[in-house]
């Protein structure tokens, strides 16, 4: 079969502990556990399976799961109809349930054409609205509630003097182009790291976001992201941290919709 170049799953063995959450979100079921001498991981049934939509991304629990660009078979409907009825028919009403939602999201290479300038990544799908009509009033320009530089995750210090003790926001990086209060709503009072799960190294966040939980003790942590499928990851990286930093603090996760709106 000619390869193609196109988006498609990635999964790190090294990150995966083989708790299987991605079967039961993957709506082709292109993916399976298998014994390994590291134990059991997740893997590809076959490439032609996975669609590269990415739907099982929010779901792992280690940020094992990526979406990478690469010369792969293409994606196969057909051969992933078949797939589902003889391993999951309960799953066949969601698959098609999945595809009609994300039709106008598949590459090209799909027997379902894709208008020109759309990506098969649901959080690069492109879509525009309307401004909104608001009604004129007096307003007072806000200053900024940042109390911090830098920022970005990768960049933060873990022991830096305003983690400690402090009420901590994790915020996805396209949150506040989305989110017109952030400052007010999410900023104030709190120290932050942002970060993108679909773009950053996952494992080296989990890693920062361990030291930062074990020497600055948060009283509480704040997850903000959009509500795209792979942002969701930032959950499980966070939660994960967590775990590793085996600290028990009030949690909240909020989910920004791309229209700016709480979900």
């Amino acid at each position: 079969m000619q390869k193609v170049k196109r988006k498609i799953i990635e999964i790190d063995e090294k990150l995966c502990d083989g708790c299987g959450n991605c079967i039961t979100s993957c709506p082709e079921h292109a993916i399976r556990i298998v014994d390994t001498p590291a134990g059991k991981k997740a893997r590809l049934v076959k490439e032609f399976y996975c669609d590269g939509l990415g739907a099982c991304l929010g779901t792992c629990p280690t940020g094992a799961l990526t979406i990478e660009e690469r010369e792969s078979e293409p994606y196969n409907e057909e051969a992933t109809i078949a797939r589902i009825k003889e391993a999951a028919p309960e799953m066949l009403k969601t698959h098609i349930k999945h595809l009609k939602k994300h039709a106008g999201e598949l590459p090209e290479h799909h027997a379902h054409k894709t208008p020109a300038g759309v990506t098969s990544c649901p959080s690069a799908q492109v879509l525009s609205w309307g401004e909104k009509k608001r009604t004129p009033k007096k307003t007072v320009k806000s200053g900024s509630e940042l109390r911090q530089w830098p920022v970005q995750l990768h960049l933060v210090q873990p022991s830096a003097p305003y983690y400690k003790n402090a009420d901590l926001a994790i915020i996805a990086d396209c949150v506040p182009f989305a989110y017109a209060d952030l400052h007010q709503d999410f900023l104030k009072g709190r120290a932050i790291a942002i970060g993108c799960p679909k773009l950053g190294d996952a494992g080296a966040y989990i890693e920062k976001l361990t030291q930062m939980f074990k020497t600055a003790n948060p009283r509480s942590i704040k997850v903000v992201h959009m509500e795209v499928p792979c942002c969701f990851g930032l959950v499980n990286i966070v939660q994960e941290a967590m775990k590793k930093a085996k600290k028990k603090v009030p949690f909240e996760e909020i989910i920004i919709s791309i229209k700016g709106e709480k979900l």
